[in-house]
């Protein structure tokens, strides 16, 4: 199975960049296109439309949506919407969002696992068509259906997960599952164990996409822009974290977090990137070929 490969449009970029950055990914045959929605930074479904529409074949990620900002029901118009106009393209990914964010805009809540089970389990039965009703501690929705859901089949909605519960719940009640930047391969494999408890408690079976980040630096400077990346997240003593280097050296770390067990690595430049679009070239056409 062909991994996938994609790259991080990272929201330090003002977001009057993207339509260069998306329309480059497009014309350079790269798969998918990542953005976040970082809070006070660019919105992501606003800025994944706006990606869509400017291209014709590229996947546009968006990883993630933190639930505490958005109401389940807006948050599935917003996706059926996508989905509709832009068949198989777009991706989807929900989670609890930064907690010290969510608090600064009054959205923190008690338990975050909750809230992201809720908003899972509605969001999922909103995209198959069908109405619900429910009353859980923090999801509440009487008799609502959405007048255009997705065309069959339902677009898969990924989760991001860190910690055991939350990959356990992504198993459960999500359709896939992203990892940030800061999981070495032995954390994919670890996370992947944790995901198919969460599976096999749900009686799922259907596969389950895993993506990963990967923090990538290449060209001058890039082993001490990696280096000083993983400083400021405090990533610096975990092995096997992070790469710098040429195209073969960026191959051989995602084949190393494939073997480990993602579906698909995300290249996520570091910070101060200095050419977005020339990575975004790289990913594309140099480090594409050398991925099985």
């Amino acid at each position: 199975m062909t991994t996938g490969l994609g790259a991080v449009f990272r929201p330090q970029l003002p977001p009057e960049r993207l339509r260069e950055v998306a329309r480059l990914a497009d014309a350079t045959g790269l798969e998918e296109l990542w953005l976040w929605e970082d809070c006070f930074r660019e919105g992501g479904l606003s800025t994944a439309a706006a990606a869509l529409a400017w291209t014709e074949r590229v996947r546009i990620g968006v990883g993630l949506l933190p639930v505490p900002l958005r109401n389940v029901a807006i948050t599935a118009m917003e996706v059926a919407s996508l989905h509709r106009m832009f068949p198989g393209r777009p991706i989807v990914g929900v989670g609890h969002g930064v907690q010290d964010w969510m608090g600064q805009v009054g959205a923190r809540v008690e338990s975050p696992v909750t809230l992201l089970r809720e908003h899972l389990l509605a969001l999922r039965t909103l995209l198959r068509g069908e109405r619900i009703t429910t009353e859980g501690r923090y999801v509440k929705l009487d008799d609502v259906a959405l007048d255009w859901p997705p065309a069959d089949p339902a677009p898969p909605v990924l989760a991001g997960a860190t910690g055991p519960r939350s990959l356990r719940l992504a198993g459960e009640a999500a359709d896939g599952t992203i990892l940030t930047a800061s999981t070495p391969p032995e954390g994919v494999r670890r996370a992947r164990q944790l995901i198919d408890e969460g599976r096999e408690s749900a009686g799922r079976t259907e596969p389950h996409k895993v993506v990963v980040y990967l923090l990538t630096a290449t060209g001058p400077g890039a082993a001490a822009r990696l280096r000083a990346e993983l400083d400021a997240e405090g990533d610096a003593s975990v092995p096997d974290l992070g790469v710098a280097g040429d195209a073969g050296a960026v191959a051989k770390a995602v084949q190393r977090l494939a073997d480990a067990g993602a579906d698909t690595v995300v290249l996520q430049p570091t910070g101060d990137e200095p050419d977005p679009e020339g990575f975004v070239r790289f990913a594309a056409e140099e480090v594409r070929p050398l991925v099985p």
